[in-house]
């Protein structure tokens, strides 16, 4: 199963995928790639940071599930690597934006969409301005954050609010849980 976890910037996403892959041997994380420049304190692991030119030729040599540009930033979701998979049939998780989350709808329809987001746009201000975003591109965030709570919407994508850590990983893991119970 492909499992899409996609919402504006600072609503947790990442903290909840984090709890979600720790609490679950049967979900594997693919790692995305991007061209936008770590932040400081970012783990080197968050993403598989490239300069464009490579990401690019990446793109050219159909390397990626699904990609997109955002705020001038490129970010895209490679092909699982086949041997890395193993025998046990894990679940994929994709931390991705909507455009992203679009884009594996259209190639796998029975894909899990959820859309987490923030209680209220200023929580996300202050969640995006806590971990050291640039006031202007906390701006830009929250005025992007409208058009993808719309999109999500036309995907069908499964809301989540993120206003209790626990209760949001709780919530996931349930919806999960009972997205396999059907397709067992």
């Amino acid at each position: 199963m492909i499992i899409v976890i996609s919402g504006p910037g600072g609503v947790g996403k990442g903290t909840i995928v984090k709890r979600l892959i720790a609490s679950d041997p049967r979900l594997e994380l693919s790692r995305s790639w991007t061209t936008r420049p770590r932040r400081p304190g970012e783990a080197a692991d968050a993403y598989h940071f490239v300069d464009r030119e490579t990401f690019e030729r990446h793109i050219d040599n159909g390397g990626f599930l699904e990609w997109a540009e955002f705020l001038g930033n490129l970010y895209g979701t490679p092909l699982p690597d086949p041997t890395n998979r193993g025998a046990d049939d894990r679940d994929l998780v994709l931390e991705i934006d909507v455009q992203g989350a679009r884009q594996i709808k259209e190639r796998f329809p029975d894909a899990l969409l959820f859309f987490v987001d923030a209680p209220s746009v200023e929580e996300q201000r202050q969640r995006l301005l806590a971990r050291g975003d640039d006031p202007a591109h906390v701006q830009k965030r929250i005025e992007k954050a409208t058009e993808e709570r719309e999109a999500s919407c036309d995907l069908g994508a499964i809301l989540v609010i993120n206003d209790d850590l626990e209760a949001a990983v709780a919530q996931l893991r349930a919806l999960i849980d009972a997205a396999r119970c059907k397709s067992e």
